[in-house]
């Protein structure tokens, strides 16, 4: 047992991580947390192809030790950690049982060194499971489980979202379920796909930062354009929205609060909506909404579900909306006839308001 067999045997997960490592060390757009998450995360996967090689090495003894014991239980319990480290960088809002599982899990594998219940060690060096000797396995599936719960229910994903979530969530699968029917290149197939996955994560939360608007994680401007032309044929409607009020909200209570607002029209705009609508904030208060494959009543359904959730907040937002009856017409034409109406809402707002339009030019 050397350092060097040991590269041998991992050299492609270790340039693997290194990158990551050197990747996250120089980012300058996720979130601290997030880095470190990542970071911790690839740590564990590092800790835990250097504690298997070492169980390897100890489980061609001819005889057995204490220490294979330990290492086998070492490595029970990193598997579930990793997972659970996975969960947290994929949906971070987590309450403190996510730890639950694998605190337990960890826990009994290591009481099974004395007593046996979830693996034991023969004589001759040959490992068996014990009464629970699926536990691991069991708390693997329960987080994967969850996993895909975190995954595909997160409504702010957008269909493309899922090609790469669905890799990610596959191969992490396959990686676990294999040791169950292979013991040949098992360990090294999970860690070296996890660290894959990882990399692949952190590659779509880059797509993320560059497609979606910072602070409603609605898509943004630049999504605006590139979709205009992408999903042209598909576009049936245009929903334009604008906030009402935004500038007195700013000159009143600051700018902090207008973000606020912001977001929380954002979310009302969310939950109203569904996966044949695609969002967009293209300026300060003004929003779109491409509605894809939508008939006019689908249309005007949607407009009253953005209502009706606005009318639960502190705020209101003008709406108007265009439908494609003339193949002729681009999305462009669509989005100024839908701006058109929604001045016409903007400006029955202020009237009843009795407020000046002209002074309210940015809300």
């Amino acid at each position: 047992m050397s350092l060097l067999e040991y590269l041998s045997d991992n050299l492609g997960l270790v340039v693997l991580l290194a990158a990551v490592m050197i990747i996250l060390a120089t980012d300058i757009y996720l979130e601290r947390w997030m880095v470190r998450r990542i970071l911790l995360t690839s740590v564990l996967l590092l800790v835990y192809s250097v504690t298997c090689y070492v169980e390897a090495y100890l489980g061609d003894l001819p005889q057995a030790t204490i220490a294979r014991c330990v290492f086998i239980a070492l490595n029970y319990s990193l598997v579930t950690l990793v997972l659970m480290n996975a969960i947290m960088i994929l949906h971070p809002e987590q309450s403190k049982w996510i730890f639950i599982p694998s605190i337990v899990n960890a826990l009994v594998c290591f009481v099974s060194i004395p007593t046996g219940v979830v693996f034991y060690v023969t004589e001759d060096n040959h490992f068996q499971r014990g009464p629970l000797g699926y536990l691991t396995y069991i708390v693997n599936a329960i987080y994967l489980v969850y996993l895909f719960y975190c995954l595909f229910v997160k409504k702010k994903n957008q269909k493309e979202d899922y090609i790469i979530l669905g890799f990610i969530l596959v191969t992490s699968v396959m990686c676990l379920v294999a040791p169950l029917f292979t013991n040949e290149g098992a360990t090294i197939w999970f860690y070296l796909t996890l660290s894959t996955d990882i990399l692949m994560y952190y590659v779509f939360l880059l797509q993320q930062y560059t497609k979606r608007d910072p602070l409603t994680k609605l898509l943004n401007r630049q999504s605006y354009y590139s979709d205009s032309d992408s999903f042209r044929s598909s576009i049936t409607a245009v929903v334009a929205i604008d906030m009402d009020g935004l500038k007195e909200i700013n000159d009143r209570d600051g700018h902090i609060a207008g973000d606020i607002a912001l977001k929380t029209l954002a979310d009302c705009f969310w939950k109203a909506s569904n996966n044949s609508h695609r969002l967009y904030r293209i300026g300060g208060d003004e929003y779109v909404i491409f509605c894809l494959g939508s008939r006019e009543q689908e249309v005007k359904d949607l407009i009253k579900h953005i209502k009706d959730e606005v009318a639960k907040t502190p705020y209101s937002c003008s709406v108007g909306y265009a439908l494609k009856n003339d193949e002729q017409l681009s999305v462009d034409d669509l989005y100024k006839l839908a701006d058109d109406m929604l001045y016409e809402e903007k400006k029955l707002f202020y009237a009843r308001s009795g407020k000046d339009r002209r002074k309210q030019q940015n809300g």
